[in-house]
C-alpha cells in the first residue's frame, strides 16, 4: 500500500533519493557541477507538487534553510538552470519514453 505524504520535505528527499538511484550525477562531464541532476529533479517534483513557476520555487529554496540542507544544495540555482534542467530531463518522459539524462 503506497502512502501519501504532505511534508514537503519528505516528497524532496524522497525524489532525490530515488533520481539518485537512476540518474548520474552530472548530465555532462564537463558542466560547472554546481547542482547534480538527483537535486535538480527534487527541486522540479517539489515545482509540480506545490504549483509553483520556476521563479516561485527559487523564492521558496532561497527562503527555506532545512529544505536547502536536505537537499544538499551549497546555493540556491537560478530560476533558467531550472527551466534548462526540466526542458533536458522530462522531454522524453512526458512522451511517454526515457530521456537523454535516464539510465536505461
Amino acid at each position: 500500500m503506497r502512502t501519501m505524504t504532505k511534508s514537503v520535505l519528505r516528497l524532496a528527499r524522497t525524489a532525490l533519493r530515488v533520481s539518485q538511484a537512476s540518474l548520474p550525477p552530472y548530465a555532462y562531464p564537463q558542466s560547472r557541477h554546481d547542482f547534480t541532476q538527483p537535486q535538480l529533479v527534487a527541486l522540479l517534483t517539489l515545482r509540480q507538487a506545490l504549483r509553483l513557476d520556476y521563479r516561485g520555487l527559487v523564492t521558496l529554496v532561497g527562503e527555506w534553510a532545512e529544505l536547502r540542507q536536505g537537499l544538499g544544495l551549497g546555493k540556491v540555482p537560478h530560476y533558467s538552470t531550472l527551466c534548462y534542467a526540466a526542458h533536458r530531463l522530462l522531454t522524453g518522459a512526458e512522451k511517454g519514453g526515457s530521456s537523454p539524462g535516464f539510465n536505461g
